[in-house]
């Protein structure tokens, strides 16, 4: 079963305001249920399998039903007469729908085996006040796992509060740093930052083996969030051995370097920057470069974000990217997800409909285990249809998803590094 915190009240004239009440009013609704997107097994007996799903589903029936509880920015507020939502507010609400329903999905596809859940959805308001305030709602403090709020400042203020008693409070989407809030029991799903960083240099020492790596700064501050840990790691893997060379580049001035680059092995560029200027600019260099030397650009994350750079340009640099999502969307489980999704909502499935399905299949499965569900936590890798989890617990700052993929630009696209 599941529930909203915030009434609707009725509407009209606004397809995506629909979207919303359509969505809330199925929240109040028993979990469906729903066929799990597995790969195929091999077949057994039809006496054998009807008789070990009987078995299963009687366990799990017998047992009491999961809470779960989700605080998302719905902001609900703007559906009251005479409220009106923003662009901004607007995109935060959307999102938080696809996710929702993502998860929601999920459950529904453990309920076909069985297990019970209930899903309780707490609107946040895009507010930090209003994020604290929940933090005392005594259901929230009783349910199971707590997924949410989203965005760091709501989060900061939720779990400055809610420290205990212990329980997991998962941050969805954020990939900040989670040594700001400091709560022993958050789990950060999005790989942070410093993570991305040291999986590039792990691959670059692996598959590159420099005796020298560049760093392309543009001399912003917060670039350091990146090359410190990069560094860091380098300087481990190599045993300090590899020589880092980091200098400021200004309007894509690059000819100091010449002489200290190779003409017959890999002179591998590490660029942290997302600055949309300095971009431009160094990477049309750095493609002039690679007409006499050989170049290969491991970039920014959230590069694959910004459409002035063109996915010409990127293949010939042979850029990489880490990324802590990736999914196949010509594999049979993620074909099986797009079509119950699109079955259910009548919309096409997004990346953050993923995410919540990915969230709700790994830590709804948990729940199964039961009260000591905490035990299993973090055991096990998780292989879903986008994301990839490897926790990692961190004393003071709770769990931290540390799986970083390595892309690379091959014809005109972003494909698995090799």
């Amino acid at each position: 079963m599941t529930s909203a915190r915030n009434p609707l009240l009725p509407l009209s004239g606004n397809r995506w305001l629909f979207l919303v009440c359509l969505g809330l009013l199925a929240a109040a609704c028993s979990p469906r249920v729903r066929p799990v997107a597995n790969e195929p097994k091999k077949e057994q007996p039809a006496a054998k399998k009807e008789e070990e799903k009987a078995v299963i589903k009687q366990a799990a029936a017998s047992a009491p039903a999961a809470s779960v509880a989700m605080l998302l920015p719905l902001e609900l507020d703007n559906l009251n007469p005479g409220g009106q939502y923003t662009t901004t507010t607007l995109e935060h609400a959307n999102l938080s729908l696809d996710y929702y329903q993502g998860f929601k999905l999920a459950l529904d596809t453990l309920a076909a085996h069985g297990y019970n859940f209930k899903l309780q959805l707490y609107d946040t308001k895009d507010q930090p006040a209003e994020a604290a305030h929940l933090a005392y709602e005594a259901n929230i403090r009783a349910s199971n796992l707590v997924v949410g709020p989203i965005f760091p400042n709501d989060m900061h203020a939720f779990a400055d509060i809610l420290s205990g008693p212990p329980k997991l409070i998962v941050s969805p989407l954020s990939p900040a740093s989670p040594s700001n809030i400091k709560n022993p029991n958050l789990v950060t799903v999005a790989t942070p930052l410093e993570y991305h960083a040291r999986s590039a240099a792990e691959f670059i020492n692996e598959h590159y083996k420099p005796k020298k790596v560049f760093i392309l700064r543009s001399g912003f501050s917060e670039e350091n969030n990146y090359i410190t840990p990069f560094k860091k790691q380098t300087d481990s893997l190599g045993k300090n051995r590899v020589k880092i060379i980091a200098p400021v580049i200004q309007r894509g001035q690059l000819n100091e370097l010449i002489p200290q680059l190779s003409v017959t092995e890999e002179n591998v560029f590490v660029v942290p920057s997302t600055n949309q200027q300095f971009l431009v600019v160094t990477l049309r260099s750095l493609d002039s470069l690679s007409k006499k030397y050989p170049v290969t650009v491991f970039g920014h994350p959230s590069w694959y974000k910004f459409s002035y750079l063109k996915p010409q340009l990127l293949t010939e640099l042979k850029t990489h990217l880490t990324s802590s999502d990736h999914a196949d969307r010509k594999s049979a489980a993620v074909m099986a997800f797009t079509r119950d999704y699109r079955r259910s909502y009548h919309i096409e499935p997004n990346y953050y409909a993923m995410m919540g399905f990915d969230a709700g299949l790994y830590f709804g499965g948990l729940l199964t285990a039961g009260p000591d569900f905490m035990k299993k936590f973090g055991k096990e890798d998780f292989n879903g249809l986008l994301n990839r989890y490897h926790f990692v617990k961190k004393p003071g700052v709770g769990w931290i998803n540390t799986h970083a993929t390595m892309l690379r630009y091959d014809n005109f696209e972003l494909k698995k590094a090799e």
